[in-house]
């Protein structure tokens, strides 16, 4: 695959924001598939990062391998497993659109929630019913129309937990739905090997910004991180209902 110094920058770009994400922000990630989309087919850009996000997985873990929530991932890690096969199983009668349109509206009416009843920022317990719903829906989404995002903090978001925790949680379990992934994209003919090249190129980006995420997470003030979390995700749910609608 040939990329011009435009499109070299943009695949720069998404790289890092794929390393920023994984770093401990994952509002970031919702900028990669963007970004590569204005050069390439918005398919190839999803094929071509999967492996970007993979490499940035094994950094984010090294990262992060002390500090997650236990309880979150018991839940979530067998949750989003049930909601990958689901997407697998459904892949060729689901229309991307409506799932994109269901994440979208999922994250605008839990961020406005957020902000408008800000002790959801407070600790709660992990409680397993909505864990396994919202974990469930986050495998689907993630397997569809890669964004988990969205669902994973409608669940996470209200349960308070230290910035580093929340941020060590998400990067280890979206690293296990990414991993899980793999085969059934294999199966689907959804992997592009022809571009493994190039994502091994940027790779590197990729990896260097998953430290640069780290280092924002424990500098930011605990208030100031879900603000941040919660606003971004209000701007990632209306951005996906713009492209649906208009």
């Amino acid at each position: 695959m040939e990329l011009d110094a435009f499109g070299w920058a943009m695949a720069i770009a998404a790289a890092i924001s794929v390393g920023i994400a994984k770093g401990g922000l994952p509002m970031a990630s919702s900028l990669s598939v963007p970004l590569l989309a204005g050069v390439m087919n918005p398919v190839a850009a999803a094929g071509l990062l999967l492996p970007v996000y993979i490499i940035s997985d094994v950094f984010g873990l090294i990262a992060y391998r002390r500090e997650f929530d236990a309880r979150v991932l018991k839940i979530m890690v067998p949750a989003t497993a049930i909601g990958v096969g689901v997407g697998w199983a459904t892949a060729s009668v689901v229309p991307e659109v409506a799932v994109t349109a269901l994440v979208g509206i999922i994250g605008v009416v839990f961020a406005l929630n957020a902000l408008i009843r800000p002790h959801l920022g407070m600790s709660q317990r992990a409680r397993v019913a909505p864990g396994i719903f919202w974990g469930t829906l986050t495998g689907f989404t993630s397997f569809v129309s890669h964004s988990g995002g969205p669902p994973y903090q409608a669940y996470t978001i209200p349960l308070g937990m230290p910035r580093t925790v929340f941020a060590g949680t998400s990067t280890i379990l979206f690293a296990w739905v990414n991993a899980i992934k793999l085969v059934p994209y294999a199966a689907l003919g959804q992997l592009n090997f022809s571009s493994i090249g190039l994502a091994l190129k940027l790779a590197p980006f990729a990896a260097l910004a998953v430290w640069g995420g780290v280092k924002l997470v424990r500098i930011i003030p605990h208030d100031t991180f879900y603000k941040i979390v919660t606003w971004a995700l209000l701007l990632i749910s209306l951005k996906l209902l713009w492209d649906v609608f208009l």
